[in-house]
């Protein structure tokens, strides 16, 4: 069993991926969920962690973390997941304790304490996992590999060249990728083809209680999704967790990649030396393929899955 710490601003992609972990305890034990600014303030997408969690009656430590990057200020956007950062579902009287405001001592502590090596599950700006690295280099090898959703050496999306997660903060992306740590990059060249289709996002009108939540979900995420060109909605996060659960659903390939974090037209840019002969050593695997249909028979499953337990 794979142990991990998850990282996260929710995000309709990052609640999906967390409820995929909390069904998957036999593949995977959650020892802390942290949070950090990025598709919403810190405040706002705390409070979505804690609707989800307690929607799903999880019983999993949750922990606040930065609320800016570290270099640049951030100023959160209403574009891609609402106000909320997580609209379409109502949350009633949902109520679910913070275990504190320290997310770097937290997971710093929580790797510190495993007798495994734990993975670092990724799916926002990098600043909380970037600070980690920097404070407890002690850590390091009790770090078995970050997969993190982020980046794309073909394209971004919040700039023609930068992806929305990196962008936010590249300074701190630079570290991550220059950790000498095992890196899993789900970069927008393979998280634009994990997409659910319409008709797909239907069949979860009528099952159980959580399947609707994730209609909830998509639903105002594929509304959303449409005045960025999409017609069926990529879930972006969900591609760095999927991988731990079954990798041989995925291709890709090991490239050196570097971040720019200069304040010109690529800031936030992901790149990679694709060149036969390079003089750099490989420091990512670029996930740049996936098969669309498992990877959506591992969402439903998970959500079944959820169903069942979560009256």
């Amino acid at each position: 069993m794979r142990k991990i710490l998850i990282d996260c601003d929710p995000g309709h992609d990052d609640a999906l991926a967390i409820l995929c972990a909390l069904a998957n305890k036999e593949k995977l034990e959650i020892l802390g969920i942290t949070t950090v600014g990025g598709n919403q303030t810190l405040e706002k997408v705390t409070i979505n962690a804690q609707h989800i969690l307690a929607f799903a009656q999880a019983e999993v430590p949750l922990v606040k973390g930065q609320s800016q990057p570290l270099v640049k200020t951030f100023q959160p956007s209403d574009e891609a997941h609402g106000k909320s950062g997580m609209d379409g579902p109502y949350f009633e009287n949902l109520v679910y304790p913070i275990t504190g405001e320290n997310a770097v001592l937290f997971m710093a502590e929580k790797i510190q304490a495993s007798k495994e090596k734990v993975t670092l599950v990724a799916l926002g700006p990098l600043t909380n996992i970037a600070l980690l690295l920097k404070t407890f280099p002690e850590i390091h090898e009790k770090i078995e590999a970050i997969s993190l959703m982020g980046g794309g050496i073909r394209n971004g999306n919040v700039t023609s060249l930068a992806e929305f997660n990196i962008y936010v903060d590249p300074e701190a992306a630079h570290i991550v990728y220059h950790s000498g740590l095992p890196i899993i990059m789900s970069g927008l060249d393979v998280t634009e083809q994990a997409e659910i289709k319409v008709d797909e996002i239907g069949l979860l009108r009528n099952k159980g209680k959580i399947s609707h939540l994730a209609y909830e979900l998509l639903s105002f995420y594929n509304k959303s999704g449409q005045q960025f060109g999409f017609v069926n909605s990529p879930i972006h996060d969900l591609c760095a967790l999927a991988y731990l659960i079954k990798p041989e659903i995925f291709a890709g390939n090991y490239y050196f990649v570097d971040v720019n974090t200069s304040d010109g037209i690529g800031r936030g840019q992901t790149f990679a030396d694709k060149r036969l002969v390079s003089s750099h050593k490989a420091n990512v695997l670029v996930l740049e393929n996936v098969e669309r249909k498992h990877f959506v028979d591992l969402l439903m499953t998970a959500l079944e899955r959820l169903d069942r337990e979560v009256i």
